[in-house]
């Protein structure tokens, strides 16, 4: 996840998704990824204290901030580099499980109080990201 001051997800010339300050979330959906995982990541997504207090210090949350989500599907982060030059990607989750895995995420966000865009899952994007900070997170379940 980064902190951005905004971003925007396009599927062909459509926007799908437009956020201003708040979170982008690159989510990656692995097959041993269990049911709950979707609403422990959206806990600590809603949570992660990555936002400045007034002496600049990471004291504020998604939630304290008031920001927005926008959440885009990414099964390449699943890939792995380990042998050869081609990653492989069995270890991402079938499309079907991840499509479920990828909407519960959303709607555990969206029941926390945080506004949530989303990309077109399974579409071909661009994702436009002005990173704040920069403040790139890695989450593992």
């Amino acid at each position: 996840m980064q902190r951005v001051s905004n971003a925007r997800v396009r599927a062909g010339e459509e926007v799908a998704g437009e956020i201003g300050p708040g979170v982008c979330v690159l989510l990656g959906v692995a097959r041993e990824d269990g049911a709950g995982a979707a609403g422990r990541l959206a806990e600590k997504v809603a949570r992660l204290r990555i936002f400045e207090n007034d002496q600049g210090r990471f004291d504020r949350s998604l939630l304290d901030t008031a920001g927005a989500a926008l959440v885009v599907s990414q099964f390449t982060l699943v890939a792995n580099t380990s042998k050869g030059n081609r990653p492989s990607f069995t270890e991402a989750a079938q499309p079907e499980e991840a499509e479920r895995a990828y909407e519960a995420f959303c709607e555990a966000l969206r029941t926390l109080g945080v506004p949530v865009e989303t990309g077109s899952f399974g579409a071909r994007m661009a994702v436009e990201i002005v990173n704040d900070g920069p403040v790139t997170i890695v989450l593992e379940e």
